[in-house]
């Protein structure tokens, strides 16, 4: 290949090069890596960038792969750490092998390097030498590896270019959250890694699916092995995103969890400019206004720490936050009222999705809007512009509901942010669509068993902004919003204006005179792009075009 002079000029075009790398499917680099040394060296940037890292007991041990990830390491930008709850994570009771009875184990981290084998010898890892032996008696190894917190350290100082951390930790069940495991340890062994570190870009952290518990062992201020600059790494974060498994609204939730919640999110309140929250499965409090709960001003003092715990919460005030999302939350009018007042100096967008007003109306959550803006002329134009900066889907009683705000309360005028539903109207089809699968389960499978793929469509307005769609074939036989279900890729892509879409979905023009127009673009399995017309034909008499 190298002996042709026009690939030899168009490979030694970086533009035209990195352009051809980035449309390579990242399944396919491993094997386009293998075709010679100087395509293995631009391929491993893309290959490496985003790595995810399931965690076993020889993860971070054994010294192959830590020699492999000295070599990647630079060019991990983002790293996603997942370690799920399983029945391997459960810890059961330290015994005493003597009298059957359960031992008190006070955890304090070992951050000591075991590579002096004179230290390590001499020291014992955890408090004890009977303490260890208990422990390297009765529990895992993949426990061990958890605890192992020099490991962490060295794993991590191998990513010098890392940007993005992500952390997973699903499936625990809810009977489970009053008990540590393996995997609290792990997080543990994660956060003094992160603290220890030089990570100079870090800058956003996910906590894709986590348990509420995880607030305690993730938190730099109270959580195990924490020091007075512990929280100093931990202000660099800008972008926080959490994903928490719900904690079910009542009148007498769980306060512990909630304090934890919103202690950690104090450790943030200084540097967050972007902040996105969702509670997974039953909806919950709003982790922004947990200072306002009556449940947790409760003065009377606590029985496990008597001196703290009859204090009152303090109210979450980010100096530099500009973006807001919630989902899946309860909250009172006064609520929503008082944070946009206390935070009306920065912020530039709020979203909230599916969220109830315990108490209250929109119009007088969004009071502060009218105060701040010195009229009401915002209501008007949050009905004839779409593409707004405050973004509301409430979903409470007919009362209740309105319709979504837009207003830029610094000017008074519209900002082009994230287009609504209204600047798609040919996106009713995808609910007809959906609406179809569902209605019947044999038609559904059929489905699924004629298209066994995933179909994403990106439509694109007449003000040129687009949305995404796509039409699950080959699991589910549902339709959802974005290009691909959570943690999967599209088959197919389809791209067109939304004005086309409409005539195509209404019968009105076919998938293949727009492709041949150049007006279609497809990008994956051509063959299978065929399979969607019968698909779309069921939107043509339900949609509302």
């Amino acid at each position: 290949m190298a002996s042709g002079s026009t690939f030899l000029r168009f490979w030694l075009t970086e533009r035209a090069r990195d352009t051809f790398l980035s449309h390579i499917p990242k399944e396919e680099l491993p094997a386009f890596r293998l075709a010679c040394h100087d395509f293995g060296v631009r391929a491993a940037p893309l290959l490496f960038e985003d790595t995810t890292i399931t965690f076993r007991p020889s993860t971070f041990t054994k010294p192959a792969r830590m020699a492999a990830l000295d070599r990647i390491g630079h060019h991990i930008q983002t790293l996603t750490f997942s370690m799920p709850h399983t029945p391997e994570t459960f810890l059961p009771p330290l015994l005493d092998p003597v009298t059957g009875e359960e031992i008190t184990f006070l955890y304090e981290p070992y951050v000591q390097s075991t590579r002096d084998s004179g230290t390590r010898l001499s020291n014992p890892i955890y408090g004890s030498w009977e303490l260890t032996d208990l422990l390297v008696k009765q529990y895992s190894p993949l426990f061990h590896a958890a605890a192992n917190v020099p490991t962490f350290i060295r794993a991590l100082n191998a990513l010098p270019t890392l940007k993005h951390l992500k952390i997973s930790c699903p499936d625990q069940e809810a009977g489970q959250r009053y008990r540590r495991s393996i995997v609290d340890y792990a997080l543990i062994s994660l956060r003094i890694a992160v603290e220890r570190c030089k990570l100079p870009e870090l800058g956003s952290l996910s906590l894709v699916s986590i348990h509420p518990g995880a607030a305690l062992y993730l938190n730099p201020t109270m959580g195990f092995g924490a020091r007075p600059n512990s929280i100093k790494k931990w202000k660099q974060i800008k972008n926080l995103a959490i994903c928490m498994d719900g904690i079910p609204f009542s009148p007498y939730p769980p306060l512990d969890h909630l304090k934890l919640l919103h202690s950690y999110l104090q450790v943030f309140a200084s540097s967050l400019r972007n902040f996105v929250f969702r509670w997974q499965g039953s909806n919950g409090l709003s982790p922004l206004s947990l200072d306002k709960e009556l449940c947790l001003q409760d003065r009377s003092p606590g029985m496990a720490c008597p001196r703290r715990c009859h204090l009152a919460l303090r109210p979450l005030k980010f100096d530099k936050l500009r973006h807001m999302e919630v989902e899946n939350i309860v909250v009172d009018a006064s609520q929503v009222s008082s944070f946009i007042t206390a935070h009306r100096h920065t912020i530039r967008e709020f979203n909230f999705e599916d969220t109830h007003l315990r108490s209250g109306t929109w119009d007088q959550a969004l009071a502060p809007l009218t105060r701040i803006s010195g009229s009401e002329k915002w209501k008007e134009k949050a009905e004839e512009v779409m593409d707004v900066p405050l973004l509301l889907s409430p979903v409470d009683d007919e009362e209740n509901t309105v319709k979504d705000r837009a207003v830029d309360y610094f000017s008074c005028k519209p900002r082009p942010l994230r287009p609504s539903i209204e600047s798609f109207p040919s996106s009713g089809a995808f609910d007809a669509i959906n609406s179809s699968l569902q209605a019947d389960d044999a038609e559904r499978k059929d489905a699924v068993k004629k298209g066994n793929a995933v179909f994403a469509f990106k439509l694109k307005n007449k003000d040129g902004h687009e949305e995404g769609w796509h039409i699950d074939l080959k699991e589910k036989g549902a339709v959802g919003k974005g290009e691909a279900p959570e943690g999967k890729k599209a088959d197919v892509t389809l791209s067109l204006s939304e004005e086309d879409f409409g005539k195509m979905v209404a019968g009105k023009t076919q998938a293949q005179r727009l492709f041949m127009a150049g007006k279609l673009k497809i990008k994956g399995d051509v063959m299978k792009a065929t399979k969607m017309e019968p698909v779309l034909k069921k939107a043509q008499t339900k949609a509302k075009l």
